[in-house]
C-alpha cells in the first residue's frame, strides 16, 4: 500500500456524466464490473440515473459484462439485462467488433474499461474494435480514461512485429506500454487509421508516476485472474507463462505471482534466480496446487515473485530469467503450449504473446536474459518517441 496521501482522481466517466453532454442521447456502454467510481457506483447505474440519457445497449469484453467466466477462450453469450431491459452484447463471441445491428439506434458509444498496462490484455483491443465498428456505422465514440494501474512511466519488453497480430496484440507496441486506455485509443485511432470520431474524456488528478494505490479509486478486479494490484505489477512478464506448459498459477489465489511445474526443484530454481540480483524482486521457493487449468490438482514446484521495489522492477526481464532457468534445469520437460490460443490456430501461443518468434528462439538457444532485454531497447526507444504525441498527462 502506498505511504503517500492518496490523490483525488476524477475518472473520465465522472467528468463525462457531470458535463451533461450525454443529455438527449441514446447511449451504448462498453463496461464490466470494474467500471465503477469512487463510491462503488457502476457506470451503467449512473447512466440510467442521468437526466435525459437513454441507455440503449450494453457491451461486454472478454469474460463477460459480469466477468463471471473464469477461463480464457470461453466465449460469452449475448443476453439481456433484466434490471435495465436492454440487450447485453458480448464482444467476445462470434464477433469481437460491434456489428451494425448492435449499434443500430445509438447516438454515441461510450467505452469505460479498466486496462492493466500490458499489451496482451484484450480489453484494449475490444476498445479498438469498437472504434473500427463505430467508424463504419458513423457513430461517435467516447473513451472514458482510467488510471494505468502500474503507472505511465516505465515501458518495457519486446515489440510486436508484423505477422504476429492477434487478439492479444493487434498493433506494434511493447509488452509494457506505459499508457492509459484513453491514450491508447488516441494512438490506435490516429497511427493505425481506425477512422473513428473519437473523443477521450481525460481524468483529473492522475499523473504518470502514480501506481493504482496512489489514487483514491477502489480496486475491483477487472478480470477473474487479475485479483490485485500485485498481480498487475508482475503481469507484463508473467503472462508469457500462458504460452508454456508451465503453470502461471491460474486456479490459485496468487495467479501470475506464482509459477512452476510438477517436475521443477523449487529451491534450486529460487537460488539460480536470486543469483541474478535483478532490480526490485526476490524469488521465494514455493509449492502450490492449482484447482483448475494447467496441472490441476497436481502439486507444482516453482517460485513466487516478491516485488520489493515497483519502480525499478522489470517484469519482462524477471520472467525471461525465470523461463530461461526453468528450461536450463530440464530442457526435455520444458514445453511450449501448442495452438490454438485466442483465435489463432497456427502460430505458437508464445510467439503471439511475445509478439515475435525471436523471443522463443532466444530462450531455446539459451541466450542470457539480460542480453535479450538489451535487444528490446532500440524498438522501445522508438515507441517512446511515438507515445509522446498521444500522452494526456
Amino acid at each position: 500500500m502506498s505511504t503517500t496521501t492518496l490523490a483525488t482522481t476524477v475518472l473520465g466517466s465522472s467528468r463525462l456524466l457531470e458535463s451533461g453532454r450525454l443529455r438527449g442521447k441514446r447511449v451504448g456502454i462498453v463496461a464490466n464490473p470494474a467500471s465503477i467510481d469512487q463510491q462503488f457506483v457502476h457506470v451503467v447505474d449512473r447512466l440510467v440515473r442521468a437526466d435525459g440519457v437513454t441507455l440503449g445497449a450494453i457491451f461486454g469484453p472478454q469474460h463477460g459484462f459480469d466477468a463471471d467466466l473464469q477461463e480464457n477462450m470461453i466465449e460469452t453469450p449475448h443476453a439481456e439485462s433484466r434490471a435495465h431491459r436492454v440487450k447485453v452484447y458480448s464482444l467476445y463471441s462470434e464477433t469481437r467488433e460491434p456489428t451494425p445491428a448492435m449499434l443500430d439506434g445509438l447516438d454515441v458509444l461510450v467505452v469505460d474499461l479498466q486496462d492493466v498496462g500490458t499489451r496482451i490484455y484484450t480489453f484494449i483491443y475490444t476498445m479498438a474494435y469498437c472504434l473500427t465498428g463505430a467508424a463504419k456505422a458513423g457513430i461517435p465514440v467516447i473513451v472514458c480514461d482510467r488510471p494505468n494501474p502500474i503507472g505511465g512511466v516505465a515501458v518495457e519488453g519486446p515489440m510486436l512485429e508484423r505477422g504476429f497480430e492477434s487478439f492479444v496484440g493487434l498493433y506494434p507496441i511493447p509488452m509494457r506500454h506505459g499508457l492509459t486506455i484513453g491514450e491508447l485509443a488516441r494512438l490506435f485511432n490516429d497511427t493505425f487509421g481506425l477512422g473513428a470520431d473519437l473523443t477521450v474524456e481525460p481524468m483529473n488528478g492522475w499523473s504518470r508516476q502514480m501506481f493504482w494505490d496512489d489514487t483514491d479509486v477502489p480496486w475491483v478486479l477487472p478480470s477473474p485472474n487479475m485479483p490485485t494490484l500485485e498481480t498487475a505489477v508482475v503481469y507484463p512478464g508473467q503472462v508469457l507463462f500462458e504460452g508454456t506448459m508451465l503453470s502461471e498459477a491460474r486456479g490459485t489465489t496468487r495467479p501470475f505471482e506464482l509459477c512452476g511445474a510438477p517436475w521443477l526443484d523449487a529451491t534450486a530454481l529460487a537460488q539460480r534466480l536470486n543469483a541474478y540480483r535483478l532490480p526490485g524482486v526476490a524469488f521465494r521457493p514455493v509449492t502450490f496446487e492449482p484447482t483448475f487449468h494447467k496441472h490441476a490438482k497436481t502439486p507444482c514446484h516453482g517460485v513466487q515473485l516478491h516485488v520489493t521495489d515497483r519502480r525499478t522492477f522489470e517484469s519482462v526481464l524477471a520472467t525471461t530469467a525465470v523461463l530461461h532457468e526453468m528450461r536450463q534445469m530440464d530442457p526435455a520437460q520444458f514445453a511450449w503450449r501448442p495452438p490454438p490460443y485466442e483465435y489463432e490456430h497456427k502460430l505458437l501461443p508464445i510467439d503471439i504473446l511475445a509478439g515475435n518468434a525471436t523471443y522463443r528462439e532466444d530462450i531455446e538457444r539459451g541466450t542470457d536474459p539480460r542480453r535479450m532485454a538489451e535487444s528490446w531497447k532500440p524498438a522501445v526507444a522508438e515507441f517512446e518517441r511515438l507515445r509522446q504525441q498521444f500522452r494526456l498527462y
